[in-house]
C-alpha cells in the first residue's frame, strides 16, 4: 500500500487541541493503515488503497471537519515527494546554514498562478526571501518568524489559497524516518 504524509493546517493552534493519540484513531476510522504521527503539529504518515492525493485531502478534510466541527485544510504528500522536497535546495547552502535563518516549507494545494506568485516575491526583503516550486513555497527567515514582516496568514492572503508551514527540519526528520 502507499505511504502518504498528510500536512494538516493549525490541527493544534488557534485555541483548537487534538491529541495525536485521537487524530490517530480518526485517521484510522477513515479506512487508513499503520497510522503514526509525528510531533503534535498535525503531520500524520498513513497508508491507503490506490486514490489520488486530491482525493485524499478532501476525504481527511470532510472527515476532520465533520469529527472535530472545524475546518483543517490538508496536504498530502507520498513519501517520495517528501523525500525530493527534504533534499531541494532553493537557496544557497551558506544561507541555509547561517546562523538565526530557518527554512520554512509552505504546503499548497495547487501550483500558485504566476500573478499570485509575483506577489509573493514582491514580499522578498533582508530578512525574507521566497521560492516556489511546484506546490511549495520555500521561505528563508532570516530572523525569527515573529519578528518578520511576513506570516503564513500573510502567505495565504498573498498566493489567495490556504497553505500550512513547516520548518525544514521538521521535514528533513519525517522524510528521513519515513522514506
Amino acid at each position: 500500500m502507499p505511504q502518504y504524509v498528510a500536512f494538516l493546517r493549525a490541527i493544534n493552534v488557534g485555541g483548537h487541541t487534538v491529541k495525536m493519540d485521537h487524530l490517530r484513531r480518526l485517521f484510522a476510522a477513515m479506512g487508513f493503515a499503520n497510522v503514526e504521527t509525528f510531533i503534535a503539529s498535525g503531520n500524520v504518515i498513513f497508508e491507503a488503497t490506490a486514490a489520488s492525493p486530491r482525493d485524499l485531502e478532501q476525504k481527511i478534510g470532510a472527515s476532520l471537519q465533520e469529527s472535530l466541527g472545524y475546518s483543517v485544510a490538508t496536504f498530502i504528500r507520498t513519501t517520495a515527494e517528501l523525500a525530493a522536497i527534504a533534499s531541494y535546495q532553493p537557496f544557497p547552502a551558506a544561507e541555509l546554514n547561517a546562523e538565526g535563518h530557518t527554512l520554512y516549507v509552505a504546503f499548497l494545494t495547487d501550483p500558485p498562478r504566476e500573478e499570485a506568485r509575483q506577489k509573493l516575491l514582491a514580499f522578498t526583503s533582508a530578512d525574507d526571501e521566497f521560492h516556489v516550486a511546484g506546490r511549495e513555497v520555500y521561505w528563508l527567515c532570516r530572523t525569527r518568524m515573529s519578528e518578520s514582516a511576513f506570516s503564513g496568514a500573510l502567505l495565504e492572503k498573498t498566493l489567495n489559497m490556504p497553505a500550512t508551514l513547516r520548518n525544514a527540519t521538521t521535514i528533513k526528520k519525517i522524510a528521513a524516518k519515513y522514506s
